[in-house]
């Protein structure tokens, strides 16, 4: 499912307007960006959780080279299924 057939589908099942849907939604990852950038958590209970985590530096190596390179440490997002999500990816 993509985004035009994610909002087609929360307009078609609340009543709501496409339009307000997709501001709705587009409204929601703009803040969840903006709380994660900042280092926040943001977490929707039981269904997603977003993370900032930090990568330290490390070894690595050039697979066309096998040449030790130093990968310099930075920052990644983290997000985690939860319980109610988890549970209807079972069945």
């Amino acid at each position: 499912m993509n985004k035009t057939e994610l909002i087609d589908a929360v307009a078609e099942s609340t009543g709501i307007s496409k339009k307000d849907v997709g501001a709705v939604i587009d409204g929601m990852f703009a803040e969840v960006s903006a709380n994660v950038a900042k280092g926040n958590k943001v977490t929707i209970p039981g269904m997603l959780s977003f993370d900032q985590v930090e990568r330290k530096a490390r070894k690595g190596f050039n697979p066309q080279t096998g040449e030790a390179i130093q990968i310099p440490a930075s920052k990644a997002i983290k997000i985690s299924a939860g319980a109610k999500l988890k549970a209807a990816a079972k069945g």
